[in-house]
């Protein structure tokens, strides 16, 4: 059964809301149109989205428009780094659209944004949920080195549908950067059910992602964004989640979080 969310409360995240078109800012709340968004906003947390609103990559299950992006906003890192201490966030997560057409995939500008936050909000921890760069390893390194406290990269689907649903990424690639990242900071990925992938395809997907280091993990519902977008195959009960979620436990991941509505930024500071 597909599931039910309530209507975003204009009064619950209104704050939040006033806050981010105050600095002209994407948050990937509204980008992605997520179910989540008026209990974050609520809780006065937001997930922001640098270096645009276009990607340059073409997810068939992804709500971010694909195109030819604007330049970069070289104000970006002030702006965020200034609504973060605004909306008094202890824990900020920042993610970004995949920037193929810069010759350092944005990570440059993705550093400057951490460095920013920290410098501003010394006691805020940052989260980056990072593209994969195209394995490039001068911005990998850069993750790194930033005063990120966590690094995240989405695997989001099995092996087999990875080409099918990423046609421009690649399943082997998104593990190797996270084995990186594993080696110097705590690592988190996320993956979306609902694509036709099998429970043994699913537990396969979750021991590549352990061996690859990672740590924490989240798995939620995939939940179609319009009828142009790859369909719903399967909707998993409340059970099914349960029973992913004791798996990956199993597996050995140490913080798991499954369930209809969970996405890779929901209750990040709590993970």
């Amino acid at each position: 059964m597909k599931p039910k969310v309530k209507a975003p409360s204009f009064e619950a995240i209104s704050k939040t809301l006033s806050i981010i078109e105050k600095y002209s800012l994407s948050t990937v709340c509204y980008s992605s149109k997520c179910p989540n968004i008026s209990e974050c906003f609520k809780r006065g947390t937001a997930t922001f989205m640098i270096m645009g609103n276009i990607c340059t990559r073409n997810c068939k299950f992804c709500n971010v428009t694909s195109a030819k992006p604007l330049p970069l906003d070289e104000n970006e890192p002030l702006k965020i780094a200034k609504a973060v201490k605004e909306l008094n966030l202890n824990y900020v997560v920042i993610t970004s659209v995949d920037r193929d057409d810069l010759s350092d995939y944005g990570s440059t500008h993705f550093y400057n944004v951490i460095e920013k936050i920290a410098a501003l909000n010394p006691n805020t921890k940052i989260e980056s949920l990072t593209p994969d760069f195209r394995g490039d390893i001068n911005a990998l390194n850069l993750m790194i080195s930033s005063k990120s406290y966590k690094l995240a990269h989405n695997i989001e689907t099995t092996k087999r549908l990875h080409k099918k649903l990423k046609p421009k990424s690649s399943y082997t690639l998104s593990l190797k950067v996270l084995e990186y990242y594993s080696k110097f900071k705590i690592t988190k990925s996320s993956i979306i059910v609902g694509f036709g992938e099998t429970f043994e395809e699913i537990e396969e997907t979750m021991r590549d992602l352990k061996n690859a280091g990672v740590s924490q993990l989240t798995i939620g519902q995939y939940l179609r964004p319009s009828p142009k977008h790859y369909p719903v195959k399967k909707y998993y009960s409340k059970e099914e989640f349960e029973l992913l979620e004791n798996m990956a436990y199993s597996i050995g991941f140490k913080a798991v979080v499954a369930g209809e509505l969970v996405r890779s930024s929901y209750f990040a500071d709590k993970l």
